[in-house]
């Protein structure tokens, strides 16, 4: 009973480095040649060693490979709010460049909090990762962390926001532009009083998209005024609270700087009984292929997620292949889409049947009426362009 127990114990070890060897009949470096394909065998020794693997289900010390070489050959990723649609494109762009260079990906969410990304941090110092990408939440990094960064050496690439806290490379989308092409677009449609509904002016795209949609203003010679703005933090609450608070102030449109709170925007309309763009124009930052189903239908700010996610990695990946050199900032170009929500039929039809003789107005409004609305789909090679498209 006993030397059963021991025998049972015994086929339950796992197979090291040395069990290999000994049942392939060759020496522990040649084994681990063929693990690490870091030498040339010959093919029948490699068949005969790959065949003791099986036979053995033999699965290498990753951590203690990783000791070796220096590498743990996974990456971290820190985002502020994994329900926002707009991270897990910006995740799946990562994960996808990072597995074609056989690394791995460890996903925390931040909760868009200081003190929770902070503790991720120091979880993925410990972990060793090889690099990380960084969505920063608001505040500042304590001096502690700052250091711990510093003498780590750990490469961190900031993927949206910028900080004044790290010297790092930067991935994000040109907010600035995207928003003054938003609100210009609303204001050379005819609309003059514009609301917005800002993201936290603690982050630096929520000051990017603020000082857009001023800039635009002032370029179309229109006032800031102050009533019309509401600041939220990028989540569906904020934006309800903001239509309530703005939507009473009757403003000819408003742009949103995001998807969620555009949602609690609607959602504040809906309940005051006002609907878009009968009451007021509407322009949303970021754009999803549900949208197209919506009615209205959304006029966007469309932003690449996925190449975003993509370069990002690109770029972490240069610096832990050992990658010098000063810290870059690339920012990658927004495109206007425009639909329904924004008025932009009504100015269609407004502009024709001005241009017309007063007798020949009504068969055109028939004609303007039954029109169908043009439909453009992005197509893979297509590159962001200047002018906005109607889709």
């Amino acid at each position: 009973m006993k030397r059963l127990k021991l025998q049972k114990r015994k086929t339950l070890k796992a197979a090291n480095i040395y069990d290999v060897a000994k049942r392939a009949g060759v020496s522990v470096f040649s084994v681990s040649a063929v693990i690490n394909k870091s030498g040339q065998v010959s093919s029948s020794l490699q068949r005969r060693v790959e065949a003791a693997i099986r036979q053995l289900n033999y699965r290498p010390n990753l951590l203690a490979r990783s000791l070796a070489k220096q590498r743990t050959h996974t990456i971290g990723i820190i985002v502020p709010d994994i329900a926002n649609p707009f991270f897990p494109l910006v995740v799946r762009g990562v994960e996808d460049i990072a597995q074609k260079a056989g690394y791995s990906t460890l996903l925390c969410n931040s909760d868009n909090q200081r003190e929770k990304e902070e503790n991720y941090l120091e979880l993925l110092l410990s972990k060793r990762v090889d690099g990380i990408l960084l969505t920063m939440a608001p505040g500042r990094l304590t001096p502690r962390l700052r250091q711990m960064l510093a003498d780590m050496k750990v490469p961190i690439v900031l993927v949206m926001r910028t900080s004044r806290d790290l010297k790092a490379d930067v991935v994000l989308t040109d907010d600035h532009k995207g928003a003054f092409e938003a609100v210009a677009h609303l204001a050379r449609i005819g609309h003059r009083r514009i609301a917005l509904v800002s993201g936290p002016l603690e982050v630096s795209n929520g000051t990017a998209r603020w000082n857009g949609y001023r800039k635009a203003l002032e370029a179309h010679g229109l006032s800031c005024d102050p009533d019309l703005i509401a600041e939220g933090d990028y989540r569906t609450e904020s934006g309800y609270r903001a239509g309530l608070a703005l939507l009473p102030r009757r403003p000819d449109a408003v742009f949103v700087a995001n998807y969620l709170m555009t949602v609690g925007f609607m959602q504040a309309a809906d309940e005051m009984e006002m609907t878009c763009p009968d009451d007021f124009g509407l322009v949303s930052f970021d754009d999803y292929p549900w949208l197209r189903c919506f009615r209205p239908r959304l006029t966007t700010i469309e932003l690449p997620k996925y190449e975003l996610g993509a370069k990002g990695t690109q770029l972490l990946l240069e610096r832990i292949s050992g990658s010098k050199g000063r810290s870059t900032v690339q920012k990658l170009a927004p495109h206007l889409r425009v639909r329904e929500s924004c008025g932009f039929t009504f100015h269609l039809r407004n502009t024709e049947r001005k241009a017309l003789p007063q007798d020949s107005r009504r068969s055109q409004e028939v004609e303007i009426a039954s029109r169908p609305t043009l439909v453009r789909e992005k197509g893979a090679d297509d590159q962001p362009a200047s002018t906005p498209t109607r889709d």
